[in-house]
């Protein structure tokens, strides 16, 4: 019997299984039970090791120490998302406070606004927010706000839109495959303004977002220039070759601000662009709570399941920093 290599598999299948992928992160209930079963994080530790940097802060700034002498930027992410209860939202924020205060090197953080209150209520995410705004201001640190799925999109806009007249280190992320963007681009990009483009991942109906194709990448590419020529500084969140190799032909790499890829996801493709001069920043995410992101970083590339697999199988050829 033959068996198929990941270069073999159809697309059709690829995007099925994309979207079971997606399905998947989506269930709270899967999500929950991740965090009550510690044998089920043993056992996906080492595959979840490629995308999630460390478990803790005393593990993260070596290896943050790593990327950096390498001549990369740094992104800073505590996992997690859609929390309602308090005491875990007010965790959450310390946390931040934390890699704040014990940074030794230019991090940009970002998080989820739901991590912070924004589904308790709207002042309880301002007032989170600020907190973490003031403090990173002390510090010279940028923040850049994560874009979830789409019907809290209005919600984290109009919370930007608040802060950021008063707060110059407040950026935002936008999803290129919402078809609202072309709007809501129009209200948030002023001039010196810090946005990140991305595709967008979360699993959203046909009226609301466009699917994964060259059709997204035209759109991702006439968005990015409309954000250029509105004077913001543009971050390029992408993994996707074929973009970036759009945007290169366009003349569009050589306006950014960087490109902006999660940690293990195409670190070769990030190191040529290095290597080309072009600024480059990983974004290390940490934490323990990490269900939701490897599933999603699987999803946006389902190719990687076989990556998966391959390290449960054998977890010693995982090299920190190796390929970057």
């Amino acid at each position: 019997m033959s068996t198929l290599s990941p270069v073999d598999v159809p697309a059709a299948e690829l995007t099925t299984a994309a979207a079971a992928l997606k399905a998947l992160a989506a269930d709270p209930g899967l999500r929950a039970g991740f965090l009550r079963s510690a044998g089920l994080r043993r056992l996906l530790a080492a595959p979840a090791s490629r995308y999630i940097v460390a478990a803790d802060r005393p593990e993260l700034w070596p290896r943050l120490s790593t990327l950096s002498a390498k001549g990369y930027r740094l992104g800073v992410e505590y996992v997690g998302e859609e929390v309602t209860d308090p005491a875990e939202i007010e965790g959450i924020c310390r946390e931040y406070l934390a890699v704040i205060a014990e940074a030794d090197r230019p991090v940009q953080l970002g998080f989820d606004l739901s991590n912070v209150g924004l589904l308790v209520s709207r002042e309880l995410a301002i007032a989170n927010t600020e907190r973490i705004l003031r403090a990173a201001a002390e510090r010279d640190l940028p923040v850049v706000l994560s874009m979830e799925r789409s019907d809290l999109v209005e919600a984290i806009i109009g919370v930007f839109a608040e802060l950021a007249p008063r707060h110059d280190n407040l950026g935002l992320t936008m999803q290129a495959h919402l078809y609202r963007t072309d709007t809501d681009l129009v209200a948030v990009a002023r001039p010196g303004r810090r946005i990140r483009l991305v595709k967008g991942v979360y699993r959203e109906a046909g009226a609301v977002a466009m699917p994964r194709g060259p059709a997204l990448n035209e759109r991702y590419a006439a968005l990015a220039e409309t954000l250029l020529d509105r004077g913001v500084l543009l971050a390029c969140g992408t993994h996707d070759a074929a973009l970036l190799s759009l945007l290169d032909r366009r003349g569009i790499t050589g306006r950014l601000a960087e490109i902006e890829m999660l940690h293990g996801q195409q670190p070769a493709l990030l190191r040529r662009y290095r290597e080309r001069g072009v600024p480059c920043r990983v974004a290390a995410v940490y934490g323990a709570n990490w269900w939701l992101h490897f599933l999603h970083r699987l999803s946006e590339y389902p190719r990687n399941v076989f990556t998966a697999l391959a390290d449960l199988a054998e977890p010693g050829r995982i090299r920190f920093g190796g390929e970057y």
